[in-house]
Parts: structure tokens; sequence; C-alpha cells
């Protein structure tokens, strides 16, 4: 069974991505660049930020600092990718973590709120990882429950921000915000990347959408799909295992 859903994910078996600008100046020639020179600015303007977040972290919530996950990058290549923590690891008397409202402190709440959490991303768009702009990167446990069409959204570098971050972020269904990401696929150009990080930074003032209505973090889409009966017990569980295997 493993070595047969290795087999489906493999690169043969993985969509074909096409994009409809691909050709385009601005995309192969202009954005990397400019991600590479505006991450090393913020991480250098941002230093005392960062060593003064890190320290807090450290002291409020323990070690280790940073929160490091596996994300499926630019052609669904798994990359880790670095947050400063915001929960504790709190477990009851079985060993289980706790429910994320309990772990969620009040001081890792404002980390996201402000978005100070997402910080150490710059490092990972100074890596080549990520880009300033783009899908945000979901979860890899996400990622299988995608359609073929949805998951060309990894046919360009996830971002920090993106087009469905500044048109509700976690406010709006799974099915809006895939949509989103598509549509920024079809207009990638300096003018929109520009609309999308000035948005951000007006939303970040605002403290806009950091959570779905009623949750202190977001629903993934597989567990979204089984409660509105999109995908059966069966087909929920062969592809968690899917995920599993992929970051493990």
């Amino acid at each position: 069974m493993k070595n047969e859903i290795k087999s489906e994910l493999s690169p043969s078996n993985l969509p074909t991505f096409q994009l409809s600008n691909q050709k385009g100046f601005y995309r192969n020639f202009i954005k990397r660049p400019m991600d590479l020179i505006l991450s090393l600015m913020a991480i250098i303007v941002l230093s005392p930020v960062l060593i003064i977040v890190g320290v807090l972290v450290r002291v409020k919530l323990g070690s280790p600092v940073l929160f490091k996950q596996k994300r499926p990058g630019l052609n669904e290549k798994i990359f880790t990718m670095y947050k400063f923590r915001t929960m504790t690891d709190e477990k009851d008397e079985n060993g289980e973590l706790l429910p994320d409202s309990v772990r969620l402190t009040k001081f890792g709440n404002m980390l996201r709120s402000t978005s100070l959490d997402e910080l150490p991303e710059l490092f990972n768009i100074l890596k080549g990882d990520m880009s300033i702009v783009g899908p945000r990167p979901q979860l890899v446990r996400d990622m299988v429950f995608m359609s073929h069409d949805q998951r060309k959204r990894h046919s360009v570098h996830p971002g920090l921000t993106g087009w469905a971050q500044v048109n509700g972020r976690n406010n709006v269904t799974w099915e809006e915000k895939l949509s989103l990401d598509l549509q920024y696929l079809k207009d990638i150009t300096f003018i929109k990347d520009m609309k999308i990080i000035l948005m951000t930074i007006v939303k970040v003032f605002k403290k806009e959408d950091i959570s779905t209505q009623g949750m202190e973090t977001a629903e993934d889409l597989g567990d979204y799909l089984l409660k509105v009966g999109k995908v059966d017990r069966e087909e929920y569980s062969k592809k968690m295992r899917k995920a599993d295997i992929t970051v493990n």
C-alpha cells in the first residue's frame, strides 16, 4: 500500500501545470530578483523585531522558538516553512495535545493578529522556497484533497501573502480561496503584486480576517470536505495516509 501511494505521488503522476502568462518577462526575470532583494532588506531592517519576538517566544512559550512544518512548494516540492510558534505543547493525561483553543495563548494570539509569527518566512523567501506574493503554502494534507485544477496553484512559488489573503484570507470558503489562487495565476504582473503587498499592509494594520469565524485555526480542506459530504470516510482516510507518507 505504501509503495502504491508513493507511486501515485511521483512526479510523472502529478498534474501538468500550464500558465497563460508563463512566458511573462516580469514572472521569469524580475520577480525572483525582487523577492531576493526585498526579503534581504526586510530581514536587515526588521532584525531587531525578529530578535525581540524570538526572545519573547522563548520566555513565554519555551523552545523551540520556531515552528517548522512541511509544505508543498513550487511543482509540489516539499519544503520546510518557518514561523514563530504561537501555541504551547500542553497535553492531556493520555499524552495527546490539548485543543488549539487551549494551547493558543494571549501572546500567541497577538503574534497571529499582527502577523509577526510569519516574519521567519522571509528566510524561506531568501532561500527560494517562497515568494513575497503567491498562493499561500497550504498543508500537505490539504494538497492531497485538491482537484487537478486546484493543484495548478503549485505551478508558482507559494507566497508570504497572496490574492486570496487580501480578499478574505481565512474568512472565505475553501472553494473561494482556491479559486482566488487560480485567478492570480492568470495575472502575475508587477502592478498586481504591488497592489497585493499594499493591500496586505492595510489588512495587517486593521487585523482583518485573521481567523475563521468561530475557530482558533483554519479548518483543514479534508475536514471541510468530509463535513459537507464531498468525500466519504474511506476516501478521507486514504488521502490522509497519502499526506502522512509524503511528509515522512
